[in-house]
């Protein structure tokens, strides 16, 4: 590959390869622009990661490049908390940032200050700012929110194998005989990778595929076999499995005894752990762990794949190796198709681990509390030492904060007000920080709200720069546009306030930030990774043009990368990989009679992360609408809900209200609700009101997938329901003051109508006069083409049309019509009868759920087909769904084969 450029389709047009800039999988791109607009993304087809291949939100990534209200477009402050914040020049941002961390060292202390910074952030950028945190600030507090992603499974391969460095590859799902799922809904989160795993299996029927995972999620259609155990047993279950492995004699001996330690007390402590045992724990059957150590044990290559589900819990650390042991005991690693491959949840957190940007890390996979660690990155930056305090990690710093200890607090390229657990306590000690730095490029992120300082980002696509993906993969990221108004680079701002800070305090040090481009950040980065299990130091931007992306080690001597520990040599003290003797720790937030169920969160198909990117593209919120929580149907029943109900969902430390849905792929018992939902979109402080803030003692990752939770159905007399037709961005804004009017409120951006937001309201007590005037100004309807009133009663029933189609609608108190009129909004066909819809007086039609967002499929005509005998390629040949992105297809196997157990059961 030497040359990254495509050809030009015309002088005035630009495509350049790049990477996809959502999860770890690394997807390459190609961008193609027209002046400063994206007018494409597609997949890269040289890209050795993905061939081409993309997910619904990498093909939608040309709707998500913005210059308009939805990006901060120039730097910003408020002077007093208590007052708005006002733009001003980014160079007196700058001075302003440089003063306020300067004051607070001399003040303070340089532990004073934390950054808490971002998996989305590109390599160079986490360089800067951990040099600019280490070697000039002086201090450790600096971590990301990779801590709440990836840090379990880190600790764990550091534990086991001896290294964070995954073992395995994405060429491994084209040839292992067994796949080992456990706590992933892959068909969601990676949605690319479950397509290569899809199609390994339509190549190979005898391919086992095993799912471990509370719910019957979509990762499941193409199970053998599903263990559906009761959230936070992963620990006994595969214990469990290694106990039926020793007892069948499944184990490789002669691996264990050349290359492994430590198992004999392992065996020891998993003596208890039978299937029975198991069984009881984990409410899986006996026999059904029996089965899946077998496969897993005699299969000739068996790969896991995990993420999640075994990391975000207190006992994350244990999990992970729990499942390490597996490929331990068994010599299932280092070898085709074979070893623990834990998937990375964001495009760079793997390049963050690799440039030290945590608490718990330096640059090269070193470690902070190792002194000649420490020296040797001191020396590498050219500064006579570095700090030895510890550094806190993410809970622990905004712990710190509430506390008073940390004054100052720089936040770049995240959104802790949304992701963080205990959003109670995260926004209490946000507001009591004296001062907050918000580096960030969208508009809508909750996070501002508590801003003192806003630093304008660019972001992808407008960005240079390298991502690591899974798979150890190093990508070059390309800028194609230009970064709109006051935007810069991460590493250009953190450099900037560095060197004014520099001169402050340290002026010999300004030199340090003496950067000419990202190339010479990243030929500094990587010189630190010379001589450690990492090595790239052979690698720079002039061989990543060259060559392509290149995964590590990549030394000058241009060993096999592909997979890791292929001589069963291990880079630990002894050369050995390591059997942990961990026992199953239950979890956190134990069930109560108060608090009965079992809430675990997870993604949806189309969104990531808090949706500031991926919500500015309408097409993506056809899939999921609008913030849900979801029961099994014994539950529904036993709390009296009936579908789309409201209900009030408790934990022990905050609430969230949302309709209800039925799922029958819940256990009875358990609950669930996306991640993606905050107070950005809905009233309240979002799904991390109520998860848990308690951590693993080794990696410090908190246990977000698991609270102990209460229901209350709430049946609130008066709703409302409205839509407007325009850009969703700047309607988002206008309306979003509504969000604390009531305590059931949504605005959410959709693609009906082409674009346009959604708003939803419901309480206790019928609106005021006041607040019905005000909802309809807001709304665009003060000069309606058509309205019936009540303001007496709290009912407002108003249209606006335009053109065939309707421009927005609110409907207040009756809202019987909503179903009709958004199908009216949605296809531009007027009902027969308006006033009659209006008046509530014509049967609603049902408005269908759409399965496919690329070709805009309803999950009616998908089922229709499936009623009328169609297999699945016939629907994807009549219907076209499941023929662009792929991402719906799991979905469509999992219809056809509740179609088929009906079928059987009748």
């Amino acid at each position: 590959m030497n040359d990254t450029s495509v050809p030009e389709p015309a002088a005035s047009s630009r495509a350049v390869l790049s990477v996809c800039c959502y999860c770890g999988t690394g997807c390459g791109v190609q961008i193609r622009s027209q002046g400063n607009r994206v007018v494409e993304v597609t997949g890269d087809r040289e890209h050795p990661s993905s061939h081409g291949k993309l997910c619904s939100k990498g093909m939608n990534l040309a709707a998500t490049v913005k210059a308009d209200g939805s990006r901060i477009l120039s730097a910003q402050l408020r002077r007093h908390k208590n007052e708005p914040r006002q733009p001003i020049a980014l160079m007196s941002a700058l001075t302003i940032a440089a003063r306020v961390l300067a004051d607070t060292i001399d003040k303070h202390g340089p532990d004073a200050i934390g950054f808490y910074l971002s998996g989305q952030l590109l390599t160079e950028d986490y360089a800067v700012f951990n040099k600019l945190a280490r070697a000039l600030v002086g201090t450790n507090n600096i971590d990301t929110n990779s801590r709440l992603c990836m840090s379990s499974a880190v600790s764990a391969y550091k534990l086991t194998l001896g290294a964070d460095a995954p073992p395995a590859c994405y060429e491994d799902l084209d040839c292992a005989e067994t796949v080992f799922i456990a706590g992933s809904n892959t068909a969601f989160a990676h949605p690319v990778l479950f397509r290569r795993l899809e199609a390994a299996k339509a190549r190979n029927p005898a391919m086992k595929i095993i799912v471990v995972d509370p719910r019957r999620t979509d990762t499941c259609a193409i199970a053998d076999l599903h263990l559906p155990i009761s959230a936070g047993t992963d620990v006994a279950l595969f214990h469990a499995m290694l106990n039926v492995m020793v007892w069948e004699d499944l184990i490789d001996r002669d691996y264990i005894a050349q290359h492994t330690e430590g198992f004999d007390a392992l065996k020891q402590r998993i003596h208890d752990f039978t299937p029975k045992s198991a069984e009881e724990l984990c409410g899986v059957p006996a026999a059904d762990i029996v089965q899946c150590a077998r496969w897993f044990a005699q299969s000739k290559s068996t790969l896991s794949l995990y993420t999640m589900g075994l990391n975000q819990s207190s006992s994350g650390t244990a999990k992970n190796a729990a499942l390490i042991h597996l490929h331990l005991a068994t010599g299932q690693i280092g070898r085709p198709g074979a070893g623990p491959f834990s998937l990375t949840g964001q495009p760079n957190a793997m390049g963050g681990r690799e440039a030290g940007g945590m608490a718990t890390l330096l640059p090269g996979h070193r470690d902070p509390d190792n002194a000649a660690h420490r020296a040797e990155a001191a020396a590498l930056w050219g500064v006579e030492q570095l700090p030895q305090t510890r550094g806190l990690t993410a809970v622990d710093m905004f712990d710190a904060v509430l506390a008073g200890k940390i004054k100052v607090l720089w936040i770049a390229g995240t959104n802790p007000a949304h992701s963080m657990p205990d959003q109670t306590k995260v926004r209490a000690a946000l507001a009591k920080a004296e001062f907050v730095i918000v580096q960030e490029a969208f508009a809508h992120t909750e996070t501002l709200a508590y801003a003192d300082l806003v630093l304008p980002a660019s972001t992808w696509p407008e960005k240079e720069g390298t991502v690591t993906n899974s798979e150890r993969r190093i990508s070059r990221v390309r800028a194609v546009i230009k970064p709109p108004g006051d935007a810069k680079s991460d590493w250009r701002l953190a450099c900037a306030v560095a060197k004014k800070l520099a001169a402050k305090i340290a002026p010999a040090k300004a030199a340090l930030f003496n950067y000419r481009d990202e190339a010479e950040i990243f030929a500094e980065h990587a010189r630190f990774t010379a001589g450690r299990d990492l090595d790239y130091s052979a690698l720079s931007y002039a061989r990543l043009e060259a060559e392509g992306p290149q995964q590590w080690p990549y030394t000058s001597a241009r060993t096999d990368s592909v997979r890791l520990y292929q001589d069963g040599i291990f880079p630990t003290a002894s050369q050995r990989a390591r059997f942990m003797d961990i026992g199953y720790t239950p979890v956190a937030d134990p069930v109560s009679a108060q608090y009965p169920l079992r809430l675990t969160t997870g993604r949806l198909r189309d969104q990531w992360h808090t949706m500031n990117r991926s919500s500015l593209a309408p097409m993506l919120t056809r899939h999921e609408e609008e913030p849900r929580m979801y029961l099994h149907p014994v539950d529904m029943q036993r709390y009296r809900i009936g579908e789309d109900s409201l209900v009030k969902v408790t934990s022990r430390r905050g609430e969230f209200i949302a309709p209800a849905r039925r799922d029958t792929g819940l256990k009875p018992g358990h609950a669930y609700i996306p991640m993606h939902w905050g107070s950005a979109f809905m009233a309240g402080d979002g799904v991390n009101a109520l998860s848990h803030s308690v951590c693993d003692p080794i990696s410090h990752q908190p246990e977000l997938k698991h609270s102990a939770v209460g229901l209350e159905a709430l049946n609130y007399p008066w709703q409302a329901s409205a839509w407007i037709q325009g850009p969703s961005a700047a309607l988002r804004q206008r309306l979003g003051k509504w969000l604390s009017a009531f305590p059931y409120a949504v605005v959410v951006p959709t693609a009906i109508g082409q674009e346009g937001v959604r708003l939803r309201l419901a309480g206790p007590a019928t609106a005021d006069a006041a607040t019905l005037l005000a909802l309809i100004d807001d709304l665009d309807l003060n000069q309606a083409d058509l309205a019936f009133d009540d303001p007496a009663r709290g009912v407002i029933r108003r249209i606006r049309r335009s053109g065939q189609g309707l421009g927005a609608f609110l409907l207040t108190g009756d809202t019987r019509a909503e179903a009709a009129l958004l199908q009216w909004a949605n296809d531009e066909n007027a009902p027969d009868n308006v006033i009659l819809v209006l008046m509530g007086r014509t049967k609603p039609p049902v408005r269908a759920a759409i399965i496919c967002a690329c070709e805009n499929i309803s999950e009616a005509a998908i089922s229709q087909a499936i009623q009328a005998g169609k297999s699945l390629e016939e629907i994807q040949a009549s219907l076209k769904c499941g023929t662009g992105c792929g991402s719906c297809v799991p979905q469509m196997r999992r219809m056809i084969q509740d179609h088929a157990a009906m079928e059987l059961a009748a």
